[in-house]
């Protein structure tokens, strides 16, 4: 069976990581994603630190399976030549803040005069409209303007904290994937090309709003967020290390007490329902810290899996590639690239019954497939040639036009 999205084609106009990880979902699927840089420098991805011959850790953590074409959009012939690849592709996706594309020349409209059908993707920070929308954003301030750092700190009146890893760039990213492919669909259905707006805030609100905005649900009984919330997290201090425990039920909660040989806490009228517990949270968990400060990480997490509690240990990034449960499933492969050489990476979480192997082609050094998607959209080979000497298009320095 071929992949998914075998036969799509998209333009990818994006940088950084939000967009590039959204198509990077479409081209581990099957789709030829033609991601369009800019000649000399790419997507500022490629000078993140962390670098082996030349190709960084993040670039290529986000690019894999995508052909680079490098156009100088500001040059009339390189804006021709990246509306000729949007007129053979079937969505065109870019993050410039809102009003920038439809400067440049390639706003909806711009881009539909080529392709009627196209599905057209808009992502961006703070939104298409109001005060910020214009404003310049990084993942920490979505994350302090979407109260994702003050969910973090525990509570309103507590330090917010931001989440250390860039939860509203790679949310945003698969959320703007699972769009594009529903798009693809309607469109079959003969719905047309649709635009598709997907924001940081938005993603990261609605993210949210899912288990951590109870306390606003009900309107005109908001309640205080200190009631709704725990100061303490779900990480326990053994004598070896951390480990994660968490109870839900009232089953898991009396197989807590049994294995943490305190059966006393479920005469404690302030554990007695799941409401109860929700309520005293605080005090529960310190109670369960205090306990499980009293011995090893291995003889914690062998009893508590022994009483049937949820548990598992906290691993560190080198622990985690080792770990059996990870192995087990392939979770992480490695593979050899042809610049950067052995890589490991993370395998595309979505599996396909019906495909064995997905692509783990390498992300491309920038502009190394110039020549080949320029074919693809209707030039030949003097008309290339053309491009590349005159500016408005940049050959694989690496390859055939060094």
């Amino acid at each position: 069976m071929k992949q998914p999205l075998n036969g799509y084609r998209v333009c990818d106009m994006t940088a950084m990581i939000s967009g590039p990880l959204a198509t990077m979902q479409l081209a581990d699927q099957g789709a030829d994603v033609i991601k369009v840089e800019r000649p000399g420098s790419g997507d500022y991805t490629r000078l993140a630190s962390n670098r082996r011959a030349g190709m960084s850790a993040s670039f290529l953590n986000n690019n894999r399976n995508k052909r680079s074409i490098a156009l100088d959009l500001k040059h009339p012939e390189g804006l021709a030549a990246l509306k000729r690849v949007a007129a053979v592709s079937d969505v065109f996706v870019q993050n410039f803040r809102p009003g920038v594309a439809e400067r440049i020349g390639l706003g909806e409209d711009a881009i539909r005069e080529v392709a009627p059908d196209i599905i057209y993707v808009s992502i961006s920070g703070f939104g298409a409209n109001g005060p910020y929308a214009a404003k310049p954003v990084y993942d920490p301030l979505v994350q302090a303007l979407s109260g994702l750092a003050s969910i973090q700190g525990g509570s309103d009146e507590a330090r917010p904290r931001l989440v250390r890893t860039i939860v509203p760039d790679k949310l945003t990213g698969y959320v703007a994937a699972q769009a594009i492919t529903a798009a693809l669909l309607a469109r079959a259905n003969g719905g047309g090309g649709q635009h598709i707006h997907v924001s940081m805030l938005d993603a990261v609100i609605d993210f949210l709003w899912h288990s951590d905005m109870n306390s606003q649900t009900f309107v005109g009984a908001d309640m205080d967020q200190w009631q709704a919330a725990s100061f303490i997290d779900l990480i326990y201090q053994t004598t070896t290390g951390y480990i994660s425990v968490a109870v839900q039920t009232d089953a898991e909660w009396q197989a807590l007490t049994e294995a943490l040989d305190t059966p006393h806490w479920r005469d404690d009228p302030r554990f007695a329902t799941p409401a109860d517990r929700q309520d005293n949270i605080d005090a529960r968990l310190e109670l369960t810290q205090a306990r499980l400060r009293e011995a090893d990480a291995e003889y914690w997490l062998d009893r508590l899996t022994e009483y049937g509690v949820p548990c598992a240990p906290v691993l560190t990034r080198s622990e985690l590639v080792e770990h059996p449960q990870i192995r087990a499933n392939d979770i992480v492969l490695e593979t050899d690239h042809e610049t950067a050489g052995r890589l490991r990476q993370a395998r595309p979480a979505a599996r396909f019954s019906g495909v064995e192997d997905m692509p783990m082609r390498g992300a491309p050094r920038l502009a190394a497939d110039t020549r080949s998607v320029l074919a693809d959209a209707g030039y030949d080979e003097s008309a290339i040639d053309a491009l590349i000497n005159g500016g408005a298009a940049a050959g694989d320095l690496n390859g055939d036009d060094e």
